[in-house]
């Protein structure tokens, strides 16, 4: 009678062991939000009137921190290249100041 009910209980719980396994792969995945960058040759996101210099923007703020999360200082070289990439961003808010300033420069071709 002992045997049986350890048997009874090593069946039980190998079952829930694996139908919790199994429910878990069947599940569907929480929705998760579209990604930011389009596939490469697909179509972009409308970026206002400067797409490149947005882009550019975009990449200098990603080395920023890339360089700002480094774990070593290449002797002086890191912190020279994020001085720089400071430099950089500030010249790229510079010239979206200047295109406000100046639209008429700007006319995109019909």
């Amino acid at each position: 009678m002992l045997g049986r009910t350890w048997l009874s209980m090593i069946a039980l719980t190998i079952g829930l062991v694996l139908g919790a396994g199994t429910s878990g792969l069947t599940q569907q995945p929480p929705p998760t939000a579209p990604p930011t960058a389009p596939p490469p040759g697909g179509p972009r996101p409308a970026m206002g009137r400067h797409p490149h210099i947005t882009r550019a923007a975009g990449a200098l703020r990603n080395a920023a921190r890339q360089l700002g999360e480094a774990a070593h200082d290449y002797g002086g070289h890191r912190a020279r290249a994020l001085e720089l990439v400071r430099q950089a961003e500030g010249e790229l808010r510079e010239a979206i100041a200047y295109a406000r300033a100046h639209p008429g420069e700007f006319n995109e071709p019909k």
